[in-house]
């Protein structure tokens, strides 16, 4: 299928993100991330095959929406960063921060995807709407099953 093939890609251009969470290494991630953004807005062209009045309408809601989610990727680099850090000494009491913040960064993320799906399912023939938040699904379940595969799992220091 299409979309896997460029969802893949996606995920080979993330890769160097999570390898940099994991090994604690300042990279240009914003670099990596513009990347795979520019990959989405060529598979979201390709699929949601918008009119020129479509566009018009769609593509400013879709920057908003990456401005809102490009705060919530921040703060998840910052978490891997901090969970790269302190890998091999992780306590309960670090644990405990972690899964707070990873609770409060998927609520964000979900209550983001749904606020912007409305405006967009307002502004597209629901087909195209439903299109696009499939779309998104897809790529988004692909690049996060890759990456949180190569985070090792948490463990007791001397495990």
């Amino acid at each position: 299928m299409r979309i896997a093939s460029i969802a893949l890609a996606l995920v080979v251009a993330a890769s160097p993100l999570v390898a940099h969470a994991q090994e604690g290494i300042k990279t240009d991630e914003q670099i990596i991330i513009k990347q795979v953004q520019t990959d989405r807005r060529a598979v979201l062209t390709s699929t949601l095959k918008l009119t020129e009045e479509e566009s018009r309408v769609f593509w400013p809601i879709y920057d908003q929406y990456e401005a809102e989610m490009k705060k919530v990727t921040d703060q998840r680099l910052a978490m891997l960063d901090e969970y790269a850090a302190k890998y091999d000494a992780l306590t309960d009491a670090d644990a405990d921060v972690m899964l707070n913040t990873r609770y409060k960064l998927d609520e964000q993320a979900m209550k983001t995807r749904v606020k912007y799906a409305k405006k967009i399912q307002k502004a597209l023939p629901s087909v195209k709407a439903l299109r696009y938040v499939q779309v998104q699904d897809r790529i988004d379940n692909i690049i996060a099953g890759e990456m949180y595969s190569m985070i090792p799992l948490a463990h007791s220091p001397g495990q």
